[in-house]
């Protein structure tokens, strides 16, 4: 019994854990200290994939699809900038919230430049991740990996498994912690590729695989599966227990969180 305990303890210690958080999760400074305390909570969880700011309330807006209105405006000649004061707005009160120090007016500055000169639609919904990811990491106190460096898309767009799981194990066994945003690469030019939309939970499964991760969690910010939409039923309590075969049937129903 005691070398048991004394092996479980040992394999706690050494197990390796990949966290993912959504939008909903980082959508605010307040949502980053829930984050902080879960990663703190447990040693293991070293590495971080990272979403863009969500919804904070029911009438907000996520960052994705408010770059995406940017590209939508800059590629018709409209003007986009009042959108994209709204975005630096959304992460310089986050920075400002957890002061964090980081000089946001640079890299809007830079992705303002970028969208003159013709930046792809790809590069542009990117960049919630990637400022996310920065501010996330600089919180934390982790080092901050560029997915753009380590997840790999071939010319044809599908992912290069073999050099993105050699690129990111290699970077990763260096760093120790670390943050990688989440939805977003580069191909053989270094252009940027995304996944599809809720494409950071592929990038979170490619993380865990290249490090071998004990275990790959995937945490959303809500408290857990409720007996009644909560849209409808006011503080609605949380299941105890619910078999696959009720999920199966609820999700055919429209629950959007399993």
């Amino acid at each position: 019994r005691f070398m048991d305990e004394c092996l479980y303890l040992y394999m706690e210690e050494d197990m390796k854990k990949i966290v993912k958080f959504g939008g909903s999760s980082l959508a605010d400074a307040n949502q980053f200290k829930k984050v902080k305390d879960i990663i703190q909570e447990d040693e293991s969880r070293k590495f971080v994939v990272c979403s863009a700011p969500g919804k904070r309330h029911g009438k907000d807006n996520k960052v994705t699809d408010l770059l995406l209105m940017c590209y939508q405006l800059a590629s018709h000649d409209l003007g986009y900038e009042e959108v994209l004061d709204q975005i630096e707005m959304r992460f310089q009160s986050i920075n400002d919230e957890l002061d964090l120090g980081i000089a946001l007016d640079f890299l809007f500055e830079e992705i303002k430049h970028n969208i003159e000169n013709g930046a792809s639609e790809a590069y542009l919904v990117s960049r919630g991740e990637y400022l996310n990811g920065i501010l996330l990491a600089k919180y934390l106190d982790f080092e901050f990996v560029d997915a753009c460096e380590v997840i790999k898309f071939k010319e044809d767009g599908r992912l290069n498994s073999e050099l993105t799981e050699e690129l990111l194990s290699e970077r990763l066994k260096k760093a120790g912690n670390a943050v990688v945003p989440g939805f977003f690469g580069s191909d053989e030019e270094g252009n940027i590729v995304t996944f599809s939309r809720g494409g950071s939970d592929i990038t979170g499964s490619i993380v865990a695989d290249a490090i071998h991760a004990d275990l790959y969690e995937n945490w959303t910010d809500v408290p857990g599966f409720l007996i009644a939409d909560p849209n409808i039923v006011e503080n609605p309590e949380p299941m105890g227990k619910v078999t696959h075969k009720e999920l199966r049937e609820l999700s055919y129903m429209g629950a959007p969180v399993i």
